[in-house]
């Protein structure tokens, strides 16, 4: 597990995921995947909840429900698609954008998630421990569906 650096109003977080790279893209544009990975240790995300328009100007949405229950919907627009390489989204109601970068490597994938514009309440070590713990569920997620070739158990 790699930590998520916090540079200003940046969030940066990098991972070596052993899945190859259109599977990774996968995780990130299907439904069923997003809600899988995308809350992380800190919430859940109800798979029917999910909605993805993949699509410049298109929206993806999804609620993420605390432990104590308490649910927060999230509203996502693309602002470019280039599979399965790059992934740019906006945070319409804080103006933060989040750029997914997908590469392959030898034995896998090199995944980044640059967020800019973090609204000065996402600046923390919190924050930065939340996008940690989203990129260790997608990994354990992609993990959990590799094939036996793979290494699935």
């Amino acid at each position: 597990m790699t930590r998520a650096k916090l540079r200003g109003d940046e969030l940066i977080a990098e991972r070596h995921l052993s899945a190859e790279p259109e599977r990774v893209w996968a995780a990130f544009i299907q439904p069923a995947s997003i809600a899988a990975f995308w809350g992380g240790s800190h919430a859940t995300v109800p798979a029917e909840s999910v909605t993805v328009d993949l699509r410049p100007g298109g929206e993806f949405a999804l609620d993420t429900r605390a432990p104590d229950g308490a649910t927060r919907r999230l509203r996502f627009v693309y602002v470019s698609i280039a599979a399965p390489h790059e992934l740019v989204f906006d945070e319409p109601v804080t103006g933060l954008r989040t750029t997914v970068t997908i590469s392959p490597a030898d034995d896998g994938t090199n995944l980044t998630v640059h967020q800019r514009r973090l609204p000065r309440e996402l600046r923390t070590d919190q924050a930065a421990d939340g996008l940690t713990s989203i990129l260790d569920a997608l990994d354990a997620h992609l993990r959990h569906q590799a094939t036996p070739e793979q290494g699935a158990p």
